[in-house]
């Protein structure tokens, strides 16, 4: 395997997903109080959520402008672009300063940030998932796709590691006051290190191929709307599911465990952690697995066991044991990584080359906006219903239903030659 290409897919994805969660957990433990102080303590929240669902919200955005470029000048410069506009908002948002100092300004200047944060994004995912897939050689396309798809959990790990010593060292003021802005200055390091091995990387063989042979689409995002705009959709439904369970597993439960259930911060830190490792395992056995038995098989299983434990994973947390709180996240967190794992091969096989970076990229970001941006909030608010926070797994497993729906509708993909699909040619059937 070219080693190469697996740094640059898994150190890439690192960095943005790094980016992205130090955001989810700044969220969910202080940027209520340092940018909207003025709203009691549920509305903060909220507010502060709604923040981190605006990336969610252009990250498609992203997806369309990256992918169109992507699509028409290759993978490599987009993934340096990319990397680029994330990494510098996220360091922006660390050093921007709060309401007690600028006032309004402060939540209106973080929300641009988070925007842009998002923006970057939507190109990070499809170029890298591109880059490992169109290097593969046939039937081992799933395992390549394995390396970036593992950069979220490197990512998470590293993100809540951070505030897991920060916690542990520094006092709730100092944390609350300077300490939560560390992670976020800290990510110019890594965006440096990003760099250096993605300019080092060549442009993939199957891009390369349709360059040579003048098979580039002028407008990627019209054709893929013409002849592929169903599987987007669909796509985009298959994938909501993993969204669904990340961030109401991370990002809503370390609110609800912290603010609701009491839990020490440190340990919800630490069980999320470990149910990130979980995830990880998951995402390696499935994109290995899918290789042999094909894509389609393992995501409808992984997805069929979502549907279930959505119902089981919030009495397991209302216990407040430890370990069954440890056991609902990495249950949780290990099928995410069963159904993620795939996808790292499975959406951009179902994308002809003209348009495959567009397509593959706005079919996983479309999937964030109901699946990332929508959990925190709507679970927020379900908490506060007559059924309580046993609604929140209710609504995990229709999101699960809808994902396995979607699925259903999908072909399996995995036998693809992905330089069959060319310009002009009859396009394949849907």
């Amino acid at each position: 395997m070219n080693t190469r290409i697996a740094v640059a897919g898994l150190v890439g994805t690192a960095i943005e997903f790094y980016d992205f969660y130090i955001y989810g957990t700044a969220a969910a433990l202080v940027l209520n109080t340092a940018f909207f102080p003025q709203l009691d303590p549920l509305a903060g929240r909220l507010a502060a959520f709604s923040t981190f669902a605006v990336a969610f919200v252009s990250r498609p955005l992203g997806s369309a402008v990256f992918g169109h470029w992507g699509d028409r000048i290759g993978r490599k410069s987009m993934l340096v672009a990319s990397l680029l506009v994330m990494g510098l908002s996220t360091v922006a948002i660390g050093l921007l300063p709060g309401y007690a100092a600028i006032g309004v300004a402060a939540p209106v200047l973080l929300v641009l940030l988070r925007f842009t944060q998002g923006f970057g994004l939507g190109g990070e995912w499809g170029g890298a998932a591109l880059l490992a897939t169109e290097h593969a050689p046939p039937g081992r396309r799933g395992r390549y796709a394995m390396f970036p798809q593992l950069g979220p959990p490197v990512g998470f790990i590293a993100a809540n590691g951070l505030f897991l010593i920060l916690g542990a060292t520094l006092t709730d003021r100092q944390f609350a006051g300077w300490g939560w802005r560390l992670p976020f200055v800290a990510s110019l390091l890594l965006v440096l290190i990003g760099l250096y091995v993605r300019l080092r990387i060549s442009e993939t063989p199957v891009f390369q191929a349709a360059m040579d042979q003048r098979r580039i689409a002028r407008v990627p995002f019209a054709g893929l709307m013409r002849h592929q705009r169903r599987r987007v959709l669909l796509g985009a439904g298959a994938m909501t599911v993993t969204y669904t369970l990340f961030y109401t597993a991370t990002t809503y439960c370390l609110s609800y465990g912290t603010a609701t259930l009491k839990i020490p911060k440190t340990t919800m830190l630490g069980l999320t952690m470990i149910g990130v490792l979980f995830m990880a395992a998951g995402i390696v056995v499935s994109a290995l697995v899918s290789d042999r038995l094909g894509r389609r098989r393992v995501l409808l299983t992984g997805t069929a066991v979502a549907i279930a434990w959505g119902l089981v994973m919030f009495p397991l947390m209302e216990t407040r044991s430890t370990v069954l709180v440890g056991l609902s996240l990495a249950v949780a967190l290990a099928l995410m990584g069963l159904i993620f794992g795939p996808m790292g091969a499975y959406l951009p096989e179902l994308f002809r080359t003209e348009y495959r970076y567009t397509g593959a990229s706005v079919a996983y970001s479309l999937g964030g906006v109901l699946g990332g941006a929508v959990p925190p909030l709507v679970a927020t608010w379900l908490q506060a219903t007559a059924l309580g926070v046993f609604s929140v797994g209710i609504y995990v497993s229709a999101m699960a239903v809808l994902s396995l729906l979607c699925l259903l509708a999908l072909p399996e993909t995995a036998e693809e030659n992905l330089q069959s699909f060319r310009y002009g040619a009859a396009v394949p059937p849907e």
